[in-house]
């Protein structure tokens, strides 16, 4: 009930306008990012810890295994792209967006793997392998004593919190965006009167979001969401192909790095890590893949309305 409770919260405050959402987001990501890093230092420097665990193995690993371990990786890193959802919203875009995208991921990149270390350098990696519930109150536990712990379970918490801030923020405005063009149902196009929000979108994601929580355990949303972010990511880069070939002369105020080999390899890996994770785990990732293929009808059908309409 707190997750659902926390849905409905922040679908509230981002109904009520873009600034209080911005604030929220400003307050949360602050607060997550001061947080992590002060514990980051504190624990490379306590003492509590042994380098030696890092380099410590916990025996073979497959690579179906290892592939099916790369969904929740990539959960983690699913906001890479979301300041593109609200590109239309930003100064300058051409501009900004591109940073937006490189320092956010570089930042989360920084983190997340020093985040890693800190956790094998305080816990050997057997033991860390064998963990249940959340594996930083357990490292706060050994670093700090079992009150401490508690505290940073607050903050995953707010982690956590600010996770549903930021796709309460930036999902809504991909199906407002699809039913304005009219390629999803209109009334998620409904724009609040008053605060002038995607309202509509919003109420949906919130009660599709709370369906889920409601519904399935921590692992297979995890694997389920980070099934579907993994399977688009890497068709939104495929599609850089398609766009470079249907419309060679078209405005580009950013070019990818190292094309075309750099988007290349993310697309082959994103199609090895599906690929596996259908295979691996086929009931959560085929439910997550039954529903995506049960909009390919709609978009058809969606599409062929539009052309009815412009005809």
């Amino acid at each position: 009930m707190g997750a659902s409770g926390l849905i409905v919260l922040f679908a509230l405050i981002h109904i009520v306008g873009v600034g209080p959402g911005r604030v929220a987001s400003n307050v949360l990501t602050t607060l997550k990012i001061v947080a992590f890093v002060v514990f980051i230092i504190f624990g490379l420097t306590a003492g509590t810890g042994s380098p030696s665990n890092i380099t410590q193995s916990v025996g073979p690993v497959t690579l179906t295994g290892w592939m099916f371990a790369m969904i929740p990786v990539m959960f983690t890193y699913s906001g890479w792209n979301a300041a593109s959802y609200m590109a239309e919203e930003i100064r300058d875009p051409g501009r900004n967006v591109p940073r937006a995208l490189i320092f956010g991921t570089a930042a989360v990149i920084v983190i997340y793997l020093l985040i890693n270390v800190l956790y094998l350098y305080v816990v050997p990696i057997g033991e860390l392998a064998a963990t249940q519930g959340s594996v930083l109150d357990v490292v706060a536990d050994r670093l700090l004593g079992q009150r401490a712990g508690n505290v940073m379970a607050v903050v995953a918490l707010v982690s956590l919190a600010a996770g549903i801030n930021a796709w309460t923020f930036a999902g809504p405005r991909v199906y407002f965006a699809m039913a304005r063009d009219g390629l999803f149902f209109k009334s998620a196009a409904r724009v609040h009167p008053k605060y002038k929000t995607p309202a509509a979108s919003i109420i949906a994601q919130a009660a599709f979001s709370i369906l889920l929580v409601l519904t399935g355990s921590l692992d297979s949303i995890a694997n389920y969401v980070g099934f579907a972010i993994t399977l688009f990511a890497g068709t939104a880069v495929a599609a850089v192909f398609v766009l470079r070939a249907r419309e060679p002369h078209a405005p580009r105020p950013y070019r990818a790095w190292g094309y075309p080999v750099t988007p290349a390899i993310f697309v082959l890996v994103s199609a090895a890590i599906v690929l596996n994770a259908l295979y691996t785990d086929p009931r959560v990732t085929g439910t997550g893949a039954a529903i995506i293929l049960a909009g390919v009808p709609l978009y058809y059908y969606f599409k062929g309305t539009l052309k009815q309409v412009g005809s």
